[in-house]
């Protein structure tokens, strides 16, 4: 592809902190997510990651422009609201590994770089944690009510995701409220999450 990938771990996003909420920002403002994003608010979601020593973000460059970032994190050392869902069906936190996102600017996508994403965050997971069982993320639901905020450009991640081995889990739902493109107020997002089983026989 060509492109630089910085791999960062907990301290080490510090000095990143403006190009990883700028990506945010611009690619989060997108259907279906429809953000209004503040970097207030991004400096203090990142600190969680920044907070937890197994944590990692990636960053990408194409030259000196930041154009994608991913991240994950023990789910241990998420918030409490995502590992509500886990506790509440019986889960072991200290099994699961958090993939938190994949951001890519537009002109960007379709390259590999999201399937380079998933790639480098389970290496990593299974670095990082002894007795790994699942990788999990979860991802906004919006109602047809919505279909009009979608580009025509646009095409869901449902088989990206299926292709690497996820499966949509119904019945793990969180809540996480932001404003809407537009809005001044949060309203409350459903949070479906997707997991994927890690072979026994996977070496870390």
């Amino acid at each position: 592809m060509g492109y630089t990938f910085l791999e960062l771990r907990g301290k080490e996003i510090n000095p990143y902190i403006q190009e990883i909420a700028n990506l945010r920002i611009n690619v989060f403002k997108e259907y279906p997510y429809l953000y209004e994003g503040s970097f207030a608010y991004e400096e203090k979601y990142l600190q969680t990651y920044i907070n937890s020593p197994r944590s990692l973000f990636i960053l990408v460059k194409d030259k000196s422009k930041y154009i994608a970032a991913s991240s994950c994190i023990p789910l241990l050392d998420e918030e409490t609201k995502l590992q509500k869902p886990f506790l509440e069906n019986n889960f072991e936190l200290k099994k699961i590994f958090y993939l938190g996102e994949s951001i890519v600017l537009k002109d960007y996508r379709g390259r590999g770089i999201g399937k380079s994403f998933f790639e480098k965050r389970h290496k990593h997971a299974l670095k990082t944690t002894k007795d790994l069982q699942i990788t999990t993320f979860c991802s906004v639901v919006r109602d047809k009510s919505y279909d009009n905020k979608k580009a025509e450009s646009y095409r869901a991640n449902d088989s990206l995701w299926t292709k690497v081995g996820y499966e949509r889990q119904d019945k793990l739902i969180a809540e996480y409220k932001w404003p809407d493109i537009g809005e001044n107020k949060e309203s409350i997002k459903k949070m479906i999450f997707w997991t994927r089983q890690v072979p026994e026989n996977t070496e870390g």
